[in-house]
């Protein structure tokens, strides 16, 4: 019988698996000649081991292709790819600054609630929008061990689309110890006076009471100044010592409402991304001869059509109650007052930003035009790449990064 069980042959086609196998039998060529029962095991092993070193091809896996050769996948398409190469820094060369924290801020024992984290990150989607809000402490307060003098407060009040959206960044005084807690302090009081009326705020937006917001929120952030003063006189120090820039976006979770509302004080920028292009919106401080005669677009004029072509709510003339937004004397204003109503439109970002991203936006355009191919794009970046491009580095800018993006669907 045959190794298989069959008949014997003589000089049959089975006689190779006895030559092969029988331990008696010479080899067929000699071993220099790469043909030996080891060889041709390894010469097997070798074609199939057509993947990464350490693992062999399986039968089913494709094999290699040559650089820029259309290849299939078992599975489906290949793995998207990143359309833009991602790069560290822009400009004329690299920042100062190491890019990751080198020195912690000083702690102390009875003051541990006063630290502030390096960075803050938040996000949402509400109605046809997508936030993202990011806050790091700038390259030079890494290397100096000091506290983030940024604060950010994201704040959701109410429930459904009855809902209001608060998103408020400030910035402490330059220079003073204290920085990030009046930072912290300013959008805690602003925050609180916002939750107390919410559901007006939220009705008053959707009905696009333009007058009403503006009047409200100015008086609303003049009684959270003063009590930011309040503050500064308990702990002994002047005005200018225990401030900061106070700057807020408003929204609602009504998908039927595309307006969005900006107020505050202070430095900081307010942009639009539209079609690729950044544009500037920031709404100039009035002079005072613009407070009277007729009104301005952005500072109290009736709903109507802004020169972006936004035609906002009309309000219907309906009488309302006399606004519940402040029950006490409002303090004298303690800077300029900026609002804007706008309205959004599919595809826009906006982007409310603290003085330390909004002076690289207008100050380096290789920053703008890199920040601008990757926010321009129908989805809106994850938590973790929105805080990758806000640290987007530029020279000579190494103040905190606080940027909030509102994407439009």
């Amino acid at each position: 019988m045959s190794p298989q069980g069959e008949t014997p042959t003589t000089g049959g086609e089975d006689d190779w698996w006895d030559k092969l196998y029988d331990a008696t039998a010479p080899d067929t060529a000699p071993a220099a000649s790469g043909d030996t029962l080891d060889d041709r095991f390894d010469s097997a092993s070798g074609t199939v081991a057509d993947g990464p070193p350490g693992r062999g091809r399986a039968p089913w896996e494709p094999p290699d292709h040559p650089p820029g050769a259309p290849r299939t996948f078992p599975g489906g398409p290949p793995p998207p790819r990143l359309p833009r190469p991602r790069v560290e820094h822009v400009g004329d060369g690299p920042p100062t600054y190491e890019p990751e924290p080198t020195a912690l801020p000083p702690a102390h024992a009875h003051g541990l609630d006063h630290l502030v984290a390096d960075t803050v990150l938040d996000g949402a989607r509400y109605g046809t929008y997508t936030l993202r809000a990011a806050s790091v402490r700038g390259d030079s307060a890494r290397y100096r061990g000091e506290p983030r003098r940024d604060a950010l407060l994201t704040a959701r009040f109410g429930t459904g689309e009855t809902a209001l959206v608060l998103v408020a960044v400030a910035t402490g005084a330059r220079g003073t110890d204290g920085a990030h807690l009046a930072a912290a302090d300013a959008c805690a009081r602003l925050g609180e006076a916002v939750g107390r009326s919410h559901g007006r705020l939220a009705e008053d937006i959707r009905a696009g009471r333009r007058r009403d917001l503006k009047s409200g929120l100015h008086r609303l952030t003049d009684r959270s100044y003063g009590r930011l003063r309040a503050r500064a006189a308990d702990l002994g120090l002047t005005p200018g010592e225990y401030t900061a820039g106070l700057r807020c976006l408003l929204l609602t979770a009504d998908p039927g409402c595309r307006t969005r509302i900006f107020f505050g004080v202070g430095d900081g920028g307010l942009f639009r991304l539209r079609d690729g292009v950044w544009q500037d919106i920031e709404p100039p401080v009035p002079e005072a001869a613009a407070l009277t005669g007729d009104p301005v677009i952005g500072y109290g004029s009736p709903p109507a059509e802004t020169p972006e072509g936004d035609r906002l709510t009309m309000d219907l003339g309906i009488p309302t109650p006399p606004s519940p937004y402040v029950e006490d004397p409002v303090p004298p204003p303690a800077e300029p007052f900026r609002f804007r109503a706008s309205v959004a439109r599919p595809g826009d970002t906006l982007l409310l930003a603290g003085p330390g991203l909004a002076e690289p936006l207008r100050g380096e355009p290789a920053f703008a035009e890199e920040l601008a191919g990757r926010w321009a794009t129908a989805e809106p970046p994850g938590l973790a790449q929105f805080l990758a491009d806000t640290q987007l580095r530029v020279k000579g800018y190494a103040d905190d990064r606080t940027s909030v993006a509102i994407w439009e669907a």
